[in-house]
């Protein structure tokens, strides 16, 4: 057994936005109107290796509001985050990577949404919780079908 595989490491070296993006087409008219959006979240998430066990993770968030037929806002930030995954069982690892890291960067991105929609004058935008362990779960079903059909 490799010395690594001994002694699994999971640790956070950096948290930081790689790219944020905000846009309101319809200011100053949308504020004049009755604030009741129809508001939609996509995410998803990419996993980049590094070197040597260490992974770069990009939560990426985009959030639009429309009031009736018209964008109020579109709001779209990649939280990314510099973690080190060694000694872990290849399942392991991946469950880190692809639940565990996104769970710990989701909360860094909440916070910079609502502050740019705040200050593109708008009420706070508070996201709810993702449970990523069951998006991980619907993930690897997916792919586990996918390689069914294909077999």
């Amino acid at each position: 057994m490799a010395e690594n595989q001994a002694n699994p490491t999971f640790a956070i070296q950096r948290v930081y936005i790689k790219d944020v993006s905000f846009e309101s087409p319809e200011t100053p008219h949308i504020f004049r109107e009755d604030w009741a959006p129809e508001v939609s979240l996509d995410l998803q998430t990419k996993t980049l290796p590094m070197e040597n066990g260490i992974h770069e993770v990009v939560l990426e968030l985009r959030a639009t509001a429309k009031q009736k037929d018209k964008v109020a806002f579109l709001v779209e930030v990649q939280q990314a985050g510099i973690f080190t995954v060694q000694g872990f069982e290849e399942a392991q690892q991946k469950q880190l990577l692809g639940s565990m890291c996104p769970n710990i960067l989701y909360p860094f991105a909440r916070e910079v949404i609502a502050s740019l929609v705040m200050n593109g004058g708008f009420p706070p935008l508070l996201l709810a919780p993702v449970n990523f362990d069951a998006i991980y779960a619907q993930h690897l079903k997916q792919a586990a079908e996918q390689a069914g059909a294909s077999a």
